[in-house]
């Protein structure tokens, strides 16, 4: 299998696996959305300690330590990620899997948002229709729900500003996401011991198969994001971009059709603005990458061009 292929497999597993998380979220019943949170972050530390283990890569620590800014940023990163998993979490088990389904829709947007405000980077028009669009649909979604979509807002402004400091940090991915983990671990082993005092600690105390998967908990959060680095290092971006939607259909899909959550019109109309305007912001983003690969051919000496063909 080629390299290309690898990558398409790759990014199809990751966002596959990510698409159906809510039922895996939903297994972990009854333990808290904290107290699984905390379990992701302690057995996600263990799973990719285990991997790093095996690899034998663990160099990078002793330069990170000596990087105090660096590492700001991945502290930064590690609440970013903690609240965008919270959220998730409890979200699914709030019986709202639909509206963390249009978060992740709305992330590329939300994205965009910040590149205009933080990074100062100009829009094309449609990019521009895009965001607009968007923004009624969250007027729309507001009306339906009678509130804010206040998770779907939370998970895709969490997830795009951990995805810009993750941009600029520009660190290897398995290493990065375990020095988050550890960063996170005090704490989490802190909370999971203050309920075992109490307790109120889920974990050993329900089933078997629900100790276990508490415990699977890492290898489920941390496998699609290292496939996931796997597809990014193989694949156009354009083509990741485009299958990045798979996650939230997926998503949207195990609300409506395994969980039967409700989609009165108003939400249907709401739903259908989001997926306009991402239709509308993709096809601008290929579109762009058409004619810039175009330039770029034609600038390039023809037997590079020959080749880039």
């Amino acid at each position: 299998m080629s390299e290309l292929r690898k990558g398409y497999l790759y990014a199809f597993v990751a966002y596959t696996i990510w698409g159906f998380f809510p039922i895996y979220i939903k297994l972990l019943r009854p333990s808290a959305p904290v107290e699984i949170l905390a379990h992701r972050v302690v057995w996600s530390v263990a799973f990719v300690a285990l991997v790093l283990t095996v690899a034998r890569n663990w160099r990078f620590l002793g330069t990170l330590i000596r990087q105090p800014r660096l590492m700001a940023g991945i502290a930064v990163a590690a609440i970013l990620i903690a609240v965008n998993w919270g959220m998730y979490i409890y979200g699914v088990n709030s019986d709202r899997v639909v509206e963390t389904a249009l978060g992740y829709f709305i992330g590329p947007l939300v994205m965009v948002l910040l590149g205009v405000t933080i990074l100062r980077e100009r829009l094309r028009p449609a990019a521009w229709a895009a965001l607009g669009i968007s923004a009624v649909a969250v007027a729309v979604l507001t009306v339906d729900y009678g509130r804010l979509p206040y998770i779907a807002l939370s998970l895709a402004a969490s997830f795009s500003a951990y995805s810009l400091v993750k941009k600029r940090l520009a660190l290897p991915a398995a290493q990065a996401f375990f020095v988050e983990s550890a960063t996170l671990a005090l704490p989490a082993l802190g909370y999971l011991g203050w309920l075992v005092w109490r307790g109120e600690s889920t974990f050993g105390h329900v089933s078997a198969g629900h100790t276990l998967l508490l415990a699977l908990a890492g290898a489920a959060t941390a496998t699609p994001l290292m496939l996931f680095a796997g597809a990014a290092n193989r694949i156009p971006l354009t083509a990741l971009g485009i299958m990045q939607y798979i996650g939230p259909v997926l998503q949207f899909a195990t609300g409506v059709l395994i969980f039967h959550e409700p989609m009165p019109p108003v939400r249907i109309v709401g739903f259908t603005l989001v997926w306009l305007a991402l239709v509308i912001f993709t096809v601008d983003g290929v579109r762009q990458a058409r004619t810039a690969a175009a330039v770029r051919r034609a600038t390039m000496p023809e037997p590079e061009a020959a080749a880039a063909r």
